[in-house]
């Protein structure tokens, strides 16, 4: 088959490797479509990945073409999306139910292959079937809605809030999306991005800027959301904390990226510093939250490229150009 290799930091090519097979507990899915984000970055980079070569894509869905001999829950032509948690179920994070902290955490297109192939394989309790409405190659925006849901979770919900979005890429504009839903009085957004943020004036947002200075709210914000991983970005968005208020660090930041807090004014004003790390127990709700049509599949996805153009394509998000982009092979 057909995939994109990450073969070492900075160098990534599609090639030819042999097809998978699955084991007794997984399947084989044909591979619909498959979205790129930051954290594939971070793997050409050579950060996450233990080890490479390896077939990148953690956000994908697609057909079921093959199936273990202790499957019985799902059959081949059955339509999936795929959640990429791999958790070993034994330590101590996983038994108190923080898989998503597992000593040792793995992920489908992050520590194993993934989905920017013509085939993946995945465990059969990692796949949710896709009710007939759904576009398959839709289905990809799944996973990063399950991430953005778990970031709700930890923000655990604040009727009324006055909340700020670093950032109108996919993630910011998920989080926009679910700050409308989960009862925010206001969701305003920066960007530095004229395009993106223009995006997210399409999906509603009540204000829109590239700093926060221009928005005029002296006394800040009940919830500040960092979607973006930018050093610059998180120093700014911990000083726009409202007193009683909270930080969302929802961006993956690179691995020496720092930020400076003052502790006085954390005690003082009772704010609170949160992260929110990939998925937990969200990708069904996230799934059950697409079927119901939160996000706008034509607003989200802004290009699909071939397979072969894998190498373009992350070039094209590097750049900032777009918004979701996904490689169909």
């Amino acid at each position: 088959m057909r995939a994109a290799i990450v073969e070492a930091p900075g160098k990534v090519s599609v090639t030819t490797v042999p097809d998978p097979t699955p084991g007794r507990r997984e399947v084989v899915v044909k591979v619909a479509s498959c979205g790129l984000c930051g954290t594939d970055l971070h793997i050409l980079q050579g950060e996450f990945a233990p080890t490479l070569p390896i077939v990148p894509g953690h956000e994908f869905a697609g057909e079921i073409v093959g199936v273990g001999a202790d499957v019985t829950e799902l059959a081949v032509g059955d339509r999936v999306a795929v959640d990429p948690s791999l958790h070993c179920h034994e330590c101590r994070y996983c038994r108190s139910g923080r898989g998503n902290l597992c000593d040792r955490w793995a992920a489908i297109g992050v520590t194993v292959a993934g989905g920017a192939a013509e085939f993946a394989v995945a465990p059969v309790a990692n796949c949710v079937r896709l009710p007939e409405h759904i576009d398959v190659r839709d289905a990809a925006l799944i996973e990063p809605l399950s991430c953005a849901v778990r970031g709700y979770d930890v923000l655990r919900g604040n009727l009324g809030a006055e909340v700020l979005i670093y950032g109108s890429g996919t993630m910011g504009l998920m989080m926009l999306e679910l700050a409308k839903r989960t009862g925010a009085a206001a969701v305003d957004v920066l960007d530095v991005n004229p395009d993106r943020l223009a995006t997210a004036d399409l999906l509603g947002c009540s204000r829109s800027g590239a700093a926060a200075d221009e928005l005029d709210r002296p006394r800040g914000w009940d919830v500040v959301i960092d979607a973006t991983g930018n050093a610059r970005a998180i120093q700014d968005g911990i000083g726009r904390v409202a007193k009683g208020g909270t930080f969302l660090q929802f961006g993956v930041a690179d691995y020496a990226t720092t930020a400076v807090i003052e502790p006085y004014r954390i005690y003082n004003q009772e704010i609170t510093i949160a992260g929110s790390m990939a998925v937990l127990h969200s990708f069904e709700r996230a799934a059950a939250l697409f079927a119901a049509g939160v996000l706008d599949p034509a607003v989200f996805i802004s290009d699909r490229l071939p397979l072969e153009q894998y190498p373009q394509a992350i070039d094209q998000f590097k750049s900032g150009q777009g918004r979701k982009i996904v490689v169909q092979p």
